[in-house]
């Protein structure tokens, strides 16, 4: 019974397991998304970057770690991160104009690191961004709640998902933050 069980839970995390070696047919710097300002924003200009991209709202409980963000932008783009906040309304608690968006998060939090435009993460109409992050790693980066993170790596594919309660300044994120800047 015992040797039944081990076999259940090995298959299972197999199932469950997502992959950052997934046979990329496009990466991450393929994409292109609007700015919180109307701009395009190539991501292909962030090549050779590591990215957090961070869905964002500003009407939910974790909308203090716009500050956390802030903070990781300070503390690491000069040595090449690029933090991109994609605000979205796919749960329900984001403005819906993209320059209230912009002046709530200028006003709050000092935010100055890039920002999109008013973005869906989820389901049918999410962004072609959010649809590769899923056909490449599986249900772990389909985000499950605002302030989702999924740090991109320095070949343009996805390294890590962190759920919404992982402070983007947490030991987690930023030992795997240094770890793709040496």
């Amino acid at each position: 019974m015992k040797n039944l069980l081990i076999i259940g839970v090995t298959i299972t995390m197999f199932f469950f397991k997502s992959s950052s070696n997934a046979n990329y047919e496009k990466i991450f710097y393929d994409f292109k998304i609007n700015s919180i300002s109307g701009e395009l924003i190539n991501l292909n200009d962030y090549r050779g970057k590591p990215v957090l991209i961070v869905n964002t709202a500003s009407y939910c409980g974790f909308t203090k770690q716009y500050d956390d963000m802030q903070e990781l932008w300070e503390r690491y783009k000069e040595k090449g991160l690029i933090v991109l906040g994609v605000p979205s309304n796919s749960f329900n608690q984001e403005k819906k104009i993209n320059s209230e968006v912009k002046e709530f998060c200028e006003v709050n939090f000092n935010v100055n690191f890039p920002l999109t435009e008013i973005t869906n993460v989820k389901g049918e109409n999410a962004h072609e961004i959010y649809k590769w992050a899923k056909d490449n790693y599986g249900k772990s980066a389909v985000p499950k709640w605002n302030f989702y993170k999924i740090l991109i790596n320095k070949e343009g594919k996805i390294e890590d998902t962190y759920a919404s309660l992982t402070n983007p300044t947490s030991k987690k994120i930023t030992k795997k933050i240094e770890s793709l800047l040496d």
